[in-house]
């Protein structure tokens, strides 16, 4: 099934069930938000899927149009964002563009950040960015939404856990980033607001895509317009979802509604390079930083500028017939006032 929350003047929005193609929608009969379903998951899933399975007949007469624009995150705030960083290529190339090392137990112990998690941005939001100096980036992602899981538990029942998919816009200030680092205590300013697809969707919903830890299929990243990445999400995950859950659940147990993100997908170039732009036949990459790395690279500085007001970022993934899944973040940048 399809959910997505609604705006309806209140914090947390109304959760409606969608249809496939996310032409029309339903409010969730039994729950009115996206938490409540998480909480209730195992009472509420089912009656869900018979809204979900009503919505998808035959006949689209009698549901409400469906529109992108009037949502919000499919979770308008959650208990927990926790990020990791599965697509190491990534992680190997960014440390490059500030100098740093890779430790090679970066290969098998994931890297994960807790991010702020009590306001994120709607999809179709504008990005607030008060100074263009502290470089703005993009960072298309996947991301899944855990149920309960309990302290301790291991990668197979974590997988039990993931209860829906989503995209994520993981929005960066590069250039606050070294600094924050450089005090050992981690990511805080350089980490703002993220946004989230407008839809989150059950696995069944992915078939042969979804192999329980990976999604494989291309995430497509556009900037102004034009394309920018296509990689696909299931080549060169190091770490997949079950893997980076339990992780999370070492020390700790996750709360139902728990967010937890693949980090930026990056996929290498095929003779293992670190990957070449779409217009030069490569898949591209999913943020800024990849693309300013490669270009220091080749020609000793990037070329690329960071984000700057009025920038158009889109995100979304298509399935096998070309149709939409989660529908389209689609962010333009702005001062924090336009923003508003």
């Amino acid at each position: 099934m399809k959910l997505a929350t609604l705006r309806d003047g209140s914090r947390d929005g109304r959760l409606v069930v969608v249809s496939r193609d996310l032409s029309v929608c339903m409010p969730a009969a039994v729950v009115s938000t996206m938490q409540q379903a998480l909480d209730r998951w195992d009472e509420v899933e089912p009656l869900l899927q018979q809204q979900s399975d009503r919505i998808n007949g035959k006949s689209a007469a009698g549901f409400a149009p469906f529109n992108e624009a009037d949502c919000l995150s499919p979770l308008p705030r959650a208990y927990q964002w926790l990020d990791g960083s599965a697509y190491v290529n990534h992680v190997e190339l960014v440390r490059k563009a500030r100098g740093a090392e890779m430790p090679a137990s970066f290969w098998t112990d994931p890297l994960m950040y807790q991010g702020g998690s009590d306001a994120f941005l709607a999809p179709r939001d504008n990005i607030p960015l008060a100074d263009t100096a502290w470089g703005a980036d993009f960072e298309a992602e996947i991301a899944v939404i855990t149920g309960d899981v309990a302290l301790g538990s291991d990668a197979q029942t974590a997988r039990n856990a993931v209860r829906l998919l989503m995209l994520v816009n993981d929005v960066s200030l590069r250039n606050l980033i070294p600094n924050e680092l450089a005090k050992s205590f981690g990511f805080m300013q350089s980490k703002p607001s993220s946004a989230f697809s407008p839809v989150a969707v059950t696995p069944d919903e992915l078939g042969a895509a979804w192999d329980g830890g990976r999604l494989h299929l291309p995430l497509l990243s556009a900037l102004n317009g034009a394309a920018f990445g296509r990689p696909d999400a299931g080549v060169d995950m190091t770490f997949d979802f079950p893997t980076l859950i339990a992780h999370a659940a070492k020390t700790r147990p996750l709360g139902a509604g728990t967010i937890v993100g693949s980090g930026t997908v990056s996929n290498r170039d095929a003779d293992g390079g670190a990957g070449r732009p779409v217009g030069e036949g490569g898949v591209g990459y999913s943020c800024l930083a990849e693309l300013r790395t490669v270009e220091t690279l080749r020609g000793g500085q990037p070329q690329t500028r960071f984000l700057q007001h009025g920038d158009r970022v889109r995100i979304e993934m298509l399935d096998a017939r070309g149709s939409s899944i989660f529908g389209a973040i689609d962010q333009t940048v702005a001062a924090p006032e336009a923003a508003r």
